[in-house]
């Protein structure tokens, strides 16, 4: 097992943190005692209030206190009426700026992986330096990767949907 990855890592700028998370493991620990380990393999960077696409656009709200504060914790949401969403919030206090995992080796898509890893509103806030229950852990090789444009984000307009801030693990 590696290292939790540290307060210092997350409070880096979110692009840095996205590509970062790459190959990583993300570490769940259920209430029964089972751990389940995940790589990391596609993220996406939200960079603060001048990013369109980003939800702290229109400003700090309760939905995106979370975002505003120290790089480490959960920022959940719910889209659709069905899939939860997993960020990790980045950079430093009063910057909001986010990762949303997109997926992991054993699951495709943001609203999948949350489904296998069971996390809903109940983590949102969680920190992933200090859990007991949900953390990530360095991987011993970063892995190459690319970039494209992000997904379903046409409301904010240009420039912000050409931005190649999707990072996927080749």
């Amino acid at each position: 097992m590696g290292d939790r990855l540290t307060r210092d890592f997350y409070r880096q700028d979110v692009l840095r943190v996205a590509p970062g998370l790459l190959g990583q493991y993300l570490v769940r620990v259920w209430p029964d005692g089972r751990q389940g380990r995940y790589v990391i393999t596609e993220t996406e960077a939200y960079r603060g209030e001048e990013d369109r696409a980003c939800h702290a656009c229109r400003g700090k709200t309760r939905r995106t206190e979370v975002m505003y504060g120290d790089g480490g914790k959960l920022y959940m949401y719910f889209i659709y009426g069905m899939y939860w969403m997993m960020n990790v919030v980045a950079a430093q206090e009063g910057v909001p700026q986010a990762v949303l995992i997109r997926g992991l080796r054993e699951a495709g898509g943001p609203g999948k992986l949350t489904r296998l890893l069971e996390v809903d509103r109940a983590f949102y806030g969680e920190d992933l330096v200090t859990s007991d229950r949900i953390w990530v852990e360095e991987s011993v090789h970063p892995p190459e990767f690319t970039t494209g444009p992000r997904i379903g984000i046409q409301y904010a307009g240009q420039p912000w949907i050409d931005m190649p801030w999707r990072f996927l693990m080749r």
